[in-house]
């Protein structure tokens, strides 16, 4: 009787978790690290929606749609987490994205209208440093400067690729030549954002390309007021992260739940100390206590989503053909 009551027990919980739908969500890898958002953003949302909720770390931003486009309809994910402007033409040219029906009230920084990309946070493109050293005003005076900097690679990573956009929309055909300046300040190239960062703390490069909110991270979490973002006269590139819907999902209505989600109270208060992010809505609370400490650009800068593809395509043979001498 008691190893008819261990079958038993099994089979139940096998059917309970046959019952429990799943929803896969592929993300790049710092989302899901334990000090990202994922596992808190995991935690409410299957709260809410009595499903399971499965992040797959896909690498970086820019590696998520060369994944989704190799896998096609045949993908496992039902929603894409970390897109950004510069990809959205390019994801939504390959028709594996389905349109969405979410509103709120954003506070980002342009005026949102894509019917299939939804945002959930924002931010700026900077080169961080500690504070002490003398900080360039301008990509121009970082590539006469004697620094070491380390960045991505545009090809897989958002933040790699945001540079290319940034000096393309700040110096357009002189672009070559910032390029040609910087290359001998690039200590090594790197495939994400979180292999870059971590050299710069290990004190293998003066500065990193991250973001204008990165700092907060070691004010809030470190209570380390010793890093800061370069504030560059020409302006600094805007970039906001979206996530969308497969058309091939098998848990569509899923999908626009957890879509819906990420716009809410909740979500949002979750992304500006585990995110270092700005959220796409403001939290009713406001930002957290040393926010108002970082830098603010004096000029947004930010290639239309519908000209990025092509201007990409230019930026990366520029940017090859500097970083190959």
């Amino acid at each position: 009787m008691k190893y008819l009551g261990c079958i038993a027990g099994v089979f139940a919980a096998s059917m309970a978790a046959a019952e429990t739908p799943e929803l896969v969500v592929y993300t790049y890898d710092s989302f899901v690290s334990d000090w990202g958002p994922g596992p808190a953003v995991e935690k409410a949302f299957e709260a809410e929606c009595g499903c399971d909720l499965k992040f797959v770390g896909a690498g970086d931003g820019a590696a998520l749609l060369a994944r989704i486009k190799l896998e096609g309809p045949r993908t496992e994910a039902d929603v894409v987490l970390g897109l950004d402007t510069n990809l959205t033409a390019a994801a939504n040219a390959t028709e594996l994205f389905a349109p969405h029906s979410v509103s709120a009230q954003y506070s980002l920084p342009i005026e949102w209208n894509d019917q299939t990309f939804v945002p959930y946070d924002w931010g700026y493109f900077a080169f961080v440093h500690k504070t002490g050293i003398n900080a360039p005003t301008s990509l121009k005076a970082l590539g006469e400067s004697d620094l070491k900097i380390v960045i991505q690679d545009p090809r897989s990573s958002t933040p790699g690729l945001g540079l290319l956009m940034w000096v393309k929309a700040a110096y357009g055909d002189e672009a070559p030549m910032i390029w040609d300046s910087l290359s001998d300040n690039i200590v090594t190239v790197t495939k994400g954002w979180s292999e870059a960062y971590g050299l710069f703390l290990e004190g293998e490069a003066d500065m990193a390309l991250s973001y204008t909110t990165s700092p907060a991270y070691h004010l809030i979490a470190e209570e380390d007021a010793g890093f800061a973002a370069a504030a560059f006269d020409e302006g600094h590139y805007l970039q906001v992260e979206v996530a969308g819907k497969l058309t091939s999902s098998d848990q569509p209505e899923l999908a626009d739940q957890f879509l819906a989600f990420m716009v809410n109270e909740e979500f949002q208060t979750i992304i500006p100390t585990t995110n270092w992010m700005y959220p796409a809505v403001t939290p009713e609370a406001g930002l957290p206590d040393g926010f108002e400490t970082l830098v603010t650009p004096t000029k947004s800068l930010l290639v239309p989503a519908e000209d990025a593809p092509d201007i990409r395509d230019a930026a990366l043979a520029e940017w090859l053909t500097a970083l190959s001498k």
